[in-house]
């Protein structure tokens, strides 16, 4: 079993505080004494909402582009389903693009 995971999450600038906050009452980002550590690269997301989506930001059909931050953070295994609701219930988007890794950590 992984000692760790890093949870990697895309989310408008707009609302990037709010979730990384969120992640952090779950329990992510604790390292060491320290807690609420995650790292934050800005970028542009790009995406078309297909037939069915209910889009936060832009239209069925239409290409979008959004300013987005990549949130990266790591977390405890019996942390990783309690911070993964944190980010879907505080995220404005329907499908949140979410990445998480099994890390080990050596000490």
């Amino acid at each position: 079993m992984p000692t760790r995971y890093k949870i990697v999450v895309y989310v408008p600038s707009s609302h990037a505080e709010a979730v990384r906050q969120s992640m952090g009452e779950a329990g992510a980002g604790r390292i060491g004494n320290y807690s609420h550590c995650t790292f934050t690269i800005k970028g542009t997301g790009r995406f078309k909402p297909l037939p069915g989506a209910n889009p936060t930001i832009g239209s069925v059909g239409a290409l979008e582009a959004v300013e987005e931050e990549r949130i990266e953070t790591v977390c405890e295994p019996d942390k990783l389903r309690a911070v993964l609701k944190a980010i879907r219930q505080t995220h404005p988007y329907e499908e949140p693009a979410t990445d998480v890794y099994p890390i080990e950590v050596i000490e």
